[in-house]
């Protein structure tokens, strides 16, 4: 016979097949779509500042200028110093207060430029134009994250001599920060305010740039080649670097987690599939040996059978991948500060060949097992399961008097142990993802609640507002700071309030400066998240994050040294905080850190509401009784950050891939088994057993896998949420409470582990539907 003839026979085979070829198909498509997700994210978090620095031309060194000191000639001679391979500028820039919709909304530093391209700091657009008129302005992913600022939104420059506004056209990114918006070029002089200096900057890429002391050479060599005075400031890549990867690395336990899920889902459901396709194809294979087919023609024949599909499978899988993959690479791009990410080549290459080429080494051990039968033991093992399995609790089911559908359904499993073992693991698999979901996102939603303060602090009083100060050095006086507490004080609504002051000081032996936050009032309503010991509750205690911890060597209960600048106190260490900060950090009260509560230390107050207080009208309320004047304003405390958002939305996506492909899984397996059964079923129905009955015995066929597979899920997935949890707040330079990962009370896990019920019963509805449809006849005729 020749090749022709199995490669018919197996397409005839999916012709009479086709719901398992649909099922093959569909959990191929899931798995590759998942696969290929994963692999895009983990290409994502693997170095994305690199990436995109190296993609955006991003800014070795941003230089701040007074162009009144030096002359276009002497600007310009710089881009030819030794070491400099790239150069950007001068482009004006102004510093603007900036109101919107009558709320003072910060200072934003705004460049202009005529171009979003160059050959230094390209800025990438995600959304809108770049601005080709006066008004107009393009916001950094940054600023516009602040607020939530949108195309079309209208923005108010405040504290100049007329009434200017400007329109936000686009969003983009700078991945080096080089200024918080972008203006036509002609627009900065309309923005300086009066008597403040003219200001540009100049973007230098150089040979040598990779550590602080070249950078501090490079700068060196840019300041010497300009007249004295011409340099105001500057801004290093490394600055931007450091800030991005913190950000990010948040995420990367958690989608190597998901990813790691994905695919290990992907190998388990394909493999139960094509394993469950290969053994229920045995009997046909049987009869096609007896009419000629030798072993070889076999295992082409059934290998052509499951590969078509498959094939089909990975190529839909990849496309939906890709798609799935722009919304969720756009929201990763702007949570690791780079302007776009994209999947790539390799993980849609990777992807389909992977699991294609596991889709036929699942196959080939069957098949090659099936050509090596002879005609007569292929068809006697795929008419029945060996002798004697499962008989045994059939006679359990009988004493124990269960009604015999029930009884007949929880004895099935046990007549193919092999097949019901891979369904319970893929059953298994998928409630570990479902709960691990459910666990990791409430321990990300109490962690941003405990980051943000969101909760308890719903409103802060910050210096935002039109009169703050106008120059260094120059801070809002003591009146004014007394006038927002005596405001504070009258609002009916305010249940707690203090005021945050913030400087550095020194720990002795410490190198550099120790960030410290001093409390001029009650702290303990703020909500921080205690890792260790408890908040601090009386003079000379103070509370810490990790990182003070790491540097100093010190641990909860010890006593350490503070120079604050004024005195050096002895404190105590009351407790470990969650604060995820790379920088060593101390919070205590006024009284415990003297010489912080300084007008120019002031940050903010943080404000706690009455029940039944709304955060807009006590906003809206505070700024009425401080006027527009006040160098202070009231806002909205912002949540955690867009990477618990982010996070969370990726949970959603990926667990509803994983219970697809678990569903899908059983859903297979169970039509195996009522192939198998089909003629016992007919002989049921034609004895009698009702519609209602037949359904019942085929869902209760996946039931005791299901059960176990709960049981072995719970512990999983708790085990796994710690871990990753832990692994998160690692990256973060910080602990975490227990309270983050105690997300799992003993009645809640119960309930989640029923998934893995919801997921089986919901594999086996429909061949459960059909089976009790079916007439006996039907089901006596059907191979």
């Amino acid at each position: 016979m020749s090749w022709y003839g199995p490669v018919r026979t197996a397409t005839g085979g999916l012709m009479r097949h086709k719901v398992q070829a649909v099922v093959i198909g569909m959990v191929l498509l899931v798995s590759t779509a998942s696969a290929t997700l994963g692999l895009a994210l983990l290409a994502a978090g693997n170095a994305p500042f690199t990436h995109a620095f190296a993609a955006q031309h991003g800014a070795d060194l941003a230089v701040t200028v007074n162009p009144a000191r030096a002359t276009a000639t002497q600007l310009a001679g710089v881009r030819d110093l030794r070491g400099v391979t790239a150069a950007a500028g001068p482009f004006a820039e102004a510093t603007v207060q900036v109101q919107y919709q009558g709320q003072p909304w910060g200072q934003f530093t705004m460049a202009g430029r005529a171009s979003a391209g160059g050959p230094v700091d390209d800025a990438v657009l995600s959304s809108g134009h770049w601005p080709d008129a006066p008004g107009q302005v393009v916001l950094d992913e940054a600023s516009q994250d602040f607020g939530g600022l949108q195309v079309g939104n209208r923005l108010t420059i405040t504290g100049l001599p007329r009434a200017t506004s400007l329109t936000v056209v686009g969003i983009a990114n700078s991945v080096t920060d080089t200024a918080d918006g972008w203006v036509v070029p002609g627009e900065i002089a309309a923005l300086q305010g009066p008597g403040t200096p003219p200001s540009a900057q100049l973007l230098y890429r150089f040979t040598s740039a990779g550590t602080s002391a070249q950078l501090g050479a490079d700068l060196a060599e840019v300041t010497g080649a300009l007249p004295a005075g011409t340099v105001t400031g500057h801004y290093p890549w490394l600055s931007a670097e450091s800030q991005n990867t913190s950000n990010g690395a948040i995420m990367e336990p958690f989608v190597v987690a998901f990813a790691l899920i994905g695919l290990v889902m992907a190998v388990l459901i394909v493999a139960n599939v094509v394993s469950g396709a290969v053994v229920a194809g045995y009997y046909r294979i049987g009869v096609l040996k007896s009419i000629g087919l030798t072993p070889a023609q076999v295992v082409v024949a059934y290998l052509s059978r499951v590969g078509l599909p498959a094939l089909a499978g990975c190529v839909a899988g990849v496309v939906a991948g890709n798609v799935l993959a722009i919304p969720v690479l756009s929201k990763s791009a702007e949570a690791y500060g780079v302007g776009h990410q994209g999947v790539p080549w390799w993980a849609s290459v990777l992807a389909p060949a992977g699991l294609l080429a596991l889709t036929v080494l699942a196959a080939f051990g069957p098949a090659l097992r099936a050509g090596r039968l002879s005609a007569t033991q292929a068809i006697a093992a795929g008419r029945a399961p060996a002798a004697g399995r499962g008989y045994a609790v059939h006679r359990l089911a009988a004493r124990l008097r269960l009604p015999r559908p029930i009884g007949l359904g929880l004895a099935a499993p046990f007549a193919r142990p092999a097949r019901t073992a891979v369904s319970l693991a893929a059953i298994a698999f998928g409630a570990t993802a479902l709960i691990f979901a459910f666990g990791l996102r409430s321990s990300l939603d109490q962690a941003s609640a405990a980051q943000s303060q969101s909760a308890t602090v719903p409103v802060e009083i910050q210096p935002n507002g039109p009169g703050t100060a106008a120059g260094p050095g120059q801070w809002p006086d003591a009146a004014q700071d007394a006038a927002v507490t005596a405001a504070l004080r009258a609002q009916p609504g305010t249940a707690h309030q203090t005021t945050v002051y913030e400087d550095g000081v020194k720990l002795p032996g410490l190198p550099g400066s120790v960030n410290a936050w001093a409390f001029g009032g009650s702290a303990s309503w703020l909500g921080y998240g205690v890792i260790a010991g408890h908040w601090s509750d009386a003079p000379g205690q103070v509370d810490v994050n990790t990182s003070f911890l790491t540097a100093s060597g010190l641990s909860v209960g010890d006593t350490a040294t503070v120079d604050t600048g004024t005195a050096q106190v002895t404190v105590h260490i009351a407790g470990e905080v969650f604060y995820p900060d790379s920088t060593p950090t101390v919070f205590g009260s006024t009284q415990t850190l003297p010489g912080l509560a300084t007008p120019g230390n002031l940050q903010q107050w943080d404000v706690a509401l009455r029940p039944g207080t709304t955060t807009a009208g006590y906003v809206q309320a505070v700024n009425h009784a401080l006027g527009g004047s006040s160098p202070w304003a009231a806002t909205t405390q912002k949540d955690g950050g867009q990477f618990y958002s982010i996070a969370i939305g990726l949970i959603g996506t990926l667990s509803l891939m994983v219970g697809i492909a678990a569903g899908l899984g059983v859903l297979n397996t169970v039509l195996m088994t009522t192939r198998d059964r089909v003629h016992d079923l007919g002989i049921y129905k034609a004895l009698g057993m009702r519609p209602g009955q037949v359904l019942t015995m085929v869902v209760c066929w996946i039931a005791v896998p299901a059960v176990i597979a709960g049981a072995i899920a719970a512990p999983a997935a708790v085990a796994l949420n710690t871990a990753t949890v832990r692994a998160m707040a690692a990256t973060a330079h910080t602990g975490v409470p227990a309270s983050f990962t105690q997300v799992f009370p003993p009645s809640r896990l119960a309930l989640l582990a029923l998934a893995a019920l919801v997921l089986a019963a919901a594999g086996a509805l429909a061949p459960a539907i059909w089976a009790a449809r079916a007439r006996p006849v039907v089901a006596l005729r059907t191979e």
